[in-house]
């Protein structure tokens, strides 16, 4: 009894590549973040509030796919170091708000080059056509199975 999809070499199944390119990719980032000091966690939150500077950590905690507790942490630790500023009180019930310090910003254009020199390496092999291709499908795979997660997942 053969099951589609099942008997095909396991290097050769998307899921499989996928989370491959994922985990090799994360060992990069890592990489190149450590000598400044940052994990892809806190450069993830650190981008997020530069695009979308005010959000609370439970919008930060859905958009990078983490507890609340969790990016609680990270908030904490970006604040401790002085690269990120919250409102000491509420401005409306208990969210605090949080933006970036400007040594925050400083720390996340250097965060950015890193991360650049990775992506660029990675996708070095793609044609301009084939990354935006690759994007595109990706995105469509998470369209797909996303009515399958909780919202906050697949936000």
């Amino acid at each position: 009894m053969s099951q589609a999809g099942i008997s095909r070499p396991v290097d050769e199944q998307v899921g499989y590549v996928l989370k491959k390119a994922a985990t090799v990719l994360r060992a990069a980032m890592d990489n190149a973040l450590r000598p400044l000091d940052l994990t892809v966690s806190q450069y993830a939150c650190l981008e997020l509030l530069r695009q979308q500077p005010g959000l609370s950590g439970s919008e930060l905690a859905r958009a990078m796919f983490v507890s609340r507790q969790s990016m609680n942490l990270v908030l904490k630790g970006l604040e401790r170091r002085g690269l990120l500023i919250r409102s000491p009180v509420p401005p409306h019930g208990k969210a605090l708000p949080t933006r970036l310090a400007p040594a925050g910003l400083e720390r996340l254009a250097a965060a950015n080059e890193a991360v650049s020199v990775v992506e660029k390496k990675m996708l070095a092999g793609l044609t301009p056509e084939a990354e935006r291709r690759l994007c595109a499908d990706l995105t469509a795979c998470v369209e797909a199975l996303g009515d399958d997660l909780p919202a906050d997942v697949s936000d």
